[in-house]
């Protein structure tokens, strides 16, 4: 146990004198990590380092801490990479109208900073497909969309009007 601090004496002095007390008794001495360097402490936000290291520890990818329209973004990024790889024509499609159709989602409801996300460029990442793929491509043809298929011998709405009418 500690001896109590006389009165006469200030902190700082007291404190001096303990510390050199313990060094001549060699309470220093072969300390783990004696000789090397102490961790980077110099960071701005050191009250966030337990959550740096939590997530490092854990192997959490850093892209799963982004905000979602940066992660809407990259993965219209490796989307565009990895497009050579797909199987078929109708695979890209498929891809671009999954991730498109979350990025629709997202602009309906922004939840976090205010990122303009743009749509994936179906075509773009078609075109790109084939050049990947020259030899025994698919024949190009848009997917068929639901309202497509039942609008097709009738007229839509905008053109019903009477042209008669004209002015």
């Amino acid at each position: 146990m500690t001896e109590r601090k006389p009165p006469e004496m200030s902190f700082r002095t007291w404190i001096d004198q303990q510390i050199s007390q313990a060094e001549e008794r060699g309470a220093f001495d072969n300390l783990p990590g004696a000789g090397q360097p102490l961790p980077r402490g110099d960071e701005a936000d050191d009250g966030q380092a337990w959550l740096r290291e939590y997530v490092r520890r854990e192997g959490v990818p850093a892209e799963a801490l982004l905000p979602l329209p940066l992660r809407l973004r990259k993965e219209t990024e490796r989307l565009a990479e990895a497009v050579a790889v797909l199987g078929s024509e109708q695979e890209v499609r498929d891809a671009v109208a999954e991730l498109n159709a979350r990025i629709l989602e997202w602009r309906r409801i922004p939840v976090g900073p205010p990122v303009f996300v743009p749509l994936a460029d179906e075509e773009a990442l078609v075109l790109r497909w084939r050049e990947a793929h020259p030899a025994g491509r698919e024949p190009a043809r848009p997917p068929e969309r639901p309202d497509q298929g039942a609008a097709r011998g009738r007229r839509r709405w905008w053109r019903r009007r009477d042209r008669s009418r004209r002015p």
